[in-house]
């Protein structure tokens, strides 16, 4: 069986920061969280958009476990974009409630968690020194 090299990709003329964060969601407000999520409100997606929150997703463990992740170029940017909007305050008044712990808005008192690992980036480093090596 013949396994083909795998295609590395092309690097970003803007380069793309990958943001992990966990937060915990009340048990007995599990249910509810999933519902709100569900169907958000179209402005509030739009935002989101608008502000550099890109390819975001929410994983929810079954006993509360939020981990959230999203890309954007400057974090400190994106936030302050969503916290420059209308329909953030009212989101976040809202969500706020759902979580134990919380340090502040949904949105900025999230613990961020530190990439150990991203096969991409290894991949590009992989690729760049097989070059200067063959070159």
């Amino acid at each position: 069986m013949h396994i083909s090299e795998p295609e590395i990709p092309a690097m970003s003329a803007t380069a793309t920061n990958r943001v992990c964060f966990q937060l915990q969601v009340k048990p007995e407000r599990i249910d509810e969280y999933r519902q709100r999520h569900a169907a958000v409100w179209p402005e509030m997606l739009q935002a989101l958009k608008a502000t550099d929150w890109n390819n975001y997703s929410l994983f929810l463990r079954a006993d509360g476990l939020l981990i959230g992740y999203f890309e954007t170029v400057d974090l400190a940017s994106a936030q302050a974009g969503m916290a420059a909007t209308a329909v953030n305050a009212r989101w976040q008044a809202e969500m706020g409630e759902f979580f134990v712990a919380l340090d502040g808005a949904p949105d900025t008192g999230f613990l961020q968690l530190t990439e150990v690992f991203h096969l991409e980036d290894q991949l590009i480093d992989l690729a760049t020194a097989t070059e200067r090596s063959t070159s």
